[in-house]
C-alpha cells in the first residue's frame, strides 16, 4: 500500500552535513521524495508537531534543540515507507541503533537532556497526516 511519511533531518543531522546521506538512503530504499524545505521550526509548529509529549519533562528541551537551528522536512512515499524508513532510522536511542541504520552510522549519545538523533520518522499514518499537515499545509 502506498502511503507518505514526514521524515525530518533534525538541527544537529542538518547542522553536520548529514541531509544529503539521509536523501541518498531513502532513494537508495526506492521511496519517492514528494516535498522537501529547509526551515527553523517555529514554537508554534512544535507545539502542534509534539502536543502528545506537553508536559513531560523532555518537553521544552526538546522544543528548544528542534527550534535551535535550520531542519530539512520531506515528504517521502512508497508502499510500507512509514515503516520501512523507521527500519533505516534505527533505534531512538544512537547508542542502540544498529550499524548500518542512520541513527547508528550517523549519531550518538552527547550526553544532553535531550536525544540528538539526526533524524525523525512518522510512526504511523495517522501520524503522518498529522505531521505533512503542519509542516506542508499546502500538500
Amino acid at each position: 500500500m502506498t502511503e507518505r511519511s514526514l521524515v525530518i533531518i533534525k538541527p544537529d543531522g542538518f547542522a553536520r552535513g548529514n541531509t544529503g546521506e539521509v536523501l541518498r538512503r531513502i532513494e537508495t530504499k526506492g521511496y519517492t521524495l514528494v516535498a522537501m524545505k529547509i526551515l527553523t521550526a517555529t514554537r508554534e509548529m512544535l507545539a502542534a508537531h509534539y502536543a502528545e509529549h506537553e508536559g513531560k519533562p523532555f518537553y521544552e528541551p526538546l522544543v528548544e534543540f528542534m527550534s535551535s537551528g535550520p531542519v530539512a522536512a520531506v515528504v517521502i512515499e512508497g508502499d510500507g515507507c512509514i515503516k520501512g524508513f523507521r527500519s533505516l532510522a534505527g533505534a531512538t536511542n544512537p547508542t542502540e541503533a544498529a550499524p548500518g541504520s542512520i541513527r547508528g552510522d550517523l549519531a550518538r549519545d552527547w550526553g544532553e537532556k535531550v536525544q540528538k538523533n539526526v533524524v525523525h520518522g512518522s510512526d504511523s499514518p495517522e501520524s503522518a497526516a498529522r505531521e505533512i499537515g503542519i509542516w506542508f499545509p499546502e500538500l
